[in-house]
């Protein structure tokens, strides 16, 4: 029989011991800890073999990362994109990686000892083929479509799909970027602030088109069995992006920020992304997989800036866009 000093003295122990597991925190876009994201699946696997507390903590990250500084409570951070690393890496907040990227298969070359690629897709129109029967076949014709085609895009300054949609048009089109932007301007229905509220407009049949990307019909194929949502494939090429993740240099966890990088090009990491993330994995061979993935159609052209001519170009390809909507 357990006397309630005893009790105590377990409870004491317990909480002892609960004390000891360290905790990592992970600094990641409101997404990702979701339950429909790749948050949870990751906090199970990577808990399994860290010993550790893996917290995430969601919110516009280069932002609050700007703002904390040093003093950042963030071991780790996961969901910046190549758009964005120029200004992160002027922080000098982040530790090298410390990770063998030779295995990556992006459709570009990575040298990066930063920032970690964990997963990449590539920008497309998505239509419902019970909606729009003749889809654009180019970037040109949906230009030139009928202004009461209705696609929903998302704010360039608020989401990492609309600046990637900023800087696809201004791969394609250059300097005459204000035209074409003044062409698909009353083909908008509305500008949503992220992707999710764009692609629920799109899901509930508000909308023909929604910019996202071309992994997005794997959702539909294998989570619904529907294989009417497709990516529209266009001659002049689609804009590549990956998501990154890094380590942060002032973290008093450089051991488990380490472990966290190795986690991350892990089997098991990188064989959960594709159906947590609808997304490519960052190393992953065609027969690893799901089917619905190895049906999808690929661009014959990949679009892309480095960080620092996406850097050079967001603001003035910012303010040819604000022309166009009226911001």
């Amino acid at each position: 029989m357990k006397t309630p000093l005893m009790l105590a003295g377990l409870l004491i122990a317990t909480s002892a011991v609960a004390d000891e597991t360290p905790v990592f925190t992970v600094y990641a876009p409101d997404y990702f800890a979701s339950d429909w994201g790749p948050g949870p699946a990751i906090e199970a696997g990577f808990e399994k073999t860290c010993g550790c507390d893996l917290r995430f903590v969601t919110g516009d990250l280069l932002p609050r990362l700007m703002l904390e500084g040093a003093t950042t409570e963030a071991d780790a951070v996961i969901g910046l994109n190549t758009d964005v690393t120029a200004r992160a890496r002027a922080t000098g907040l982040f530790a090298p990686h410390g990770q063998d990227t030779s295995a990556l298969t992006l459709p570009i070359a990575w040298s990066d000892d930063i920032f970690l690629p964990f997963n990449w897709g590539e920008t497309a129109f998505v239509y419902d083929e019970t909606r729009l029967a003749n889809p654009p076949k180019s970037f040109a014709e949906l230009l030139e479509a009928p202004d009461d085609l209705k696609i929903v895009i998302q704010d360039p300054r608020s989401s990492i799909s609309g600046l990637a949609l900023l800087l696809w048009v201004k791969a394609v089109y250059g300097d005459e970027a204000p035209a074409a932007w003044a062409k698909l301007a009353p083909k908008v229905l509305t500008v949503t602030k992220g992707w999710s509220e764009s692609y629920g407009l799109f899901s509930e049949g508000e909308a023909d088109m929604v910019m996202s990307y071309t992994t997005s019909p794997a959702y539909h194929i294998i989570a619904e069995g529907d294989t009417t949502k497709h990516a529209a494939i266009f001659p002049e090429g689609h804009y590549f992006m990956t998501e990154l993740a890094a380590r942060i240099a002032t973290s008093d966890q450089p051991e488990l920020g380490q472990a966290f990088m190795a986690y991350i090009m892990s089997d098991d990491f990188q064989g959960m992304i594709a159906t947590a993330n609808w997304s490519y994995p960052a190393r992953f061979t065609p027969e690893s997989l799901p089917e619905g993935f190895r049906t999808l159609p690929r661009p014959a052209r990949t679009l892309f800036y480095s960080e620092t001519e996406a850097e050079a170009l967001r603001r003035p390809a910012l303010d040819e866009w604000l022309a166009a909507f009226g911001g």
